[in-house]
């Protein structure tokens, strides 16, 4: 009789499905911590968790078949979107449609578009848009699904009918449980032998800079909101615990809050250092990064868990650093800098965005001449991405800067070429009002050979060489 009783309960359960493909690198994959995060708050509420199932999230890339077939019986499926996982997350969506009707379609995360004209009739099998940060919307969606299903009054959504006011932002971040303290993340994955999972790890939200090439979660320029310091210091616990060997940390500018994030610079490290865990952690570092952030810096690398230091730049030109809003550190104090990391013996690694509005190639090459006159590290050299939300993509921006834009083959470096799946996109630039596709090659035949000469540990000593020897420029 008591059996009989709970598969009745079970029975009337409201079965929710959800995604968040990622890729392998080598053995190693992110939890999907969105979906968690939404979990955890939704399990948290009485009058919801009794009432809603949370099936094992799909993550793995090489199961969607298998994972269309789960959600024949799913009444929700929750998709959590961004650039490295549109393709096959609409691929899913359109698939558990035809299958499965009835069963309600929710897109939320960075990718879903704040404009969503002609979203609906492309994409005819999602029934809900989520705009911004998901825990509270999601909570309100599913309070209305238990009622009429009249979604008019539910904040940041959009629908075929209808496009509501935004949901105000969470100030108070504590009202979201940790899926990690709550093990809430090992109810939606399988704890697998051969895979190590990589754990994202939120210390804040928001982004005070506004970058027009930037969408950081659709946070940008906004009020920074922190986790509680216990919180986090718990969470550095259970990743040794739980034996994860890296963390990604989601924090759009890591050292900028310097006494807190020491704090927990120095927590990781007194952890690595007696459990062996994390291995490793990469943070976002500060945009305007400084001396300041040595000494959490020297923390992680005493911990023997600093990967290097970001001291991104993504032009040197003032007039393209005007038009995208990047309002660098000048480059005297940029040189200092890299010298400064140098003595203490703290790896660095510097970006550029080729393809950014006001950059030509005199420019472009300028700024490279600059950058190896430092002690930077490692360069990396980006395409210029047009992100949904980004500033960048607005029309106006478009058409006043003469953006031209293509569908490419997303890159991915940082994931094995096994198990990828269905070919993921990005829109790339393809040339702005100051340099054409063809002036954006020779920018690329630059690249290529300043980061072969870079990365190989070799352009220092043969550039300094020549630029000392016979005054040659760097580039030349």
């Amino acid at each position: 009789m008591y059996r009989l009783r709970i598969e009745r309960l079970l029975l009337i359960l409201i079965k929710i499905s959800s995604s968040q493909y990622n890729y392998q690198y080598g053995d190693q994959i992110h939890f999907p911590y969105s979906i968690a995060m939404l979990y955890s708050y939704i399990t948290s509420k009485e009058d919801l968790k009794e009432k809603f199932q949370f099936e094992k999230t799909f993550v793995l890339r090489d199961k969607i078949e298998e994972d269309i077939k789960k959600c024949i019986p799913s009444d929700i499926l929750l998709c959590s979107c961004y650039v490295w996982n549109w393709e096959i997350t609409t691929y899913l969506a359109k698939k558990v449609k035809e299958s499965n009707p009835n069963c309600t379609i929710i897109f939320g995360g960075p990718q879903v578009p704040e404009d969503t004209n002609g979203f609906f009739e492309k994409y005819p099998f999602v029934d809900i848009l989520v705009h911004g940060e998901g825990e509270i919307i999601l909570e309100n969606i599913l309070k209305e699904y238990l009622n009429e299903k009249n979604y008019f009054n539910v904040k940041g959504i959009s629908t075929k009918e209808i496009r509501t006011h935004p949901q105000e932002r969470i100030n108070d971040l504590g009202l979201i449980p940790s899926p990690y303290l709550t093990n809430n993340i090992w109810k939606l994955v399988d704890n697998l032998k051969d895979l190590k999972w990589i754990a994202s790890w939120e210390t804040n939200r928001g982004c005070p800079y506004q970058c027009t090439f930037c969408d950081w979660g659709s946070a940008t320029f906004t009020k920074l909101r922190n986790f509680v310091d216990d919180r986090l210091f718990k969470e550095i616990e259970w990743f040794a615990e739980n034996k994860i060997i890296y963390i990604d940390c989601c924090d759009a500018n890591f050292g900028i809050m310097q006494k807190r994030d020491l704090l927990l610079a120095r927590k990781l490290k007194e952890v690595a250092l007696k459990t062996g865990y994390p291995e490793k952690i990469r943070p976002a570092w500060a945009k305007n990064s400084s001396e300041k952030i040595i000494p959490i810096a020297e923390e992680l690398k005493e911990g023997n868990i600093l990967g290097a230091v970001t001291l991104a730049v993504q032009s040197l030109d003032e007039k393209t650093l005007d038009i995208v809003k990047r309002a660098n550190i000048k480059f005297s104090k940029f040189s200092e800098l890299t010298e400064t990391f140098r003595k203490h013996q703290i790896p660095t690694y510097t970006e550029l965005i080729l393809g950014l509005p006001g950059e030509t190639v005199d420019t472009f090459k300028e700024g490279l001449e600059t950058i190896a006159q430092t002690k930077i590290d490692t360069v990396f050299i980006y395409n210029c991405g047009v992100l949904p939300n980004a500033p960048m993509n607005v029309k106006s921006y478009i058409e006043k800067y003469k953006i031209k834009k293509i569908r490419s083959p997303i890159m991915l470096v940082h994931s094995s070429i096994e198990n990828r799946g269905i070919q993921e996109y990005e829109d790339i630039v393809t040339g702005t009002y100051t340099s054409t596709l063809e002036d954006l090659k020779e920018m690329r035949f630059y690249s290529w050979s300043f980061l072969t000469f870079q990365n190989l540990g070799i352009l220092e000593l043969i550039s300094k060489f020549y630029n000392e020897k016979m005054n040659l420029p760097y580039m030349k």
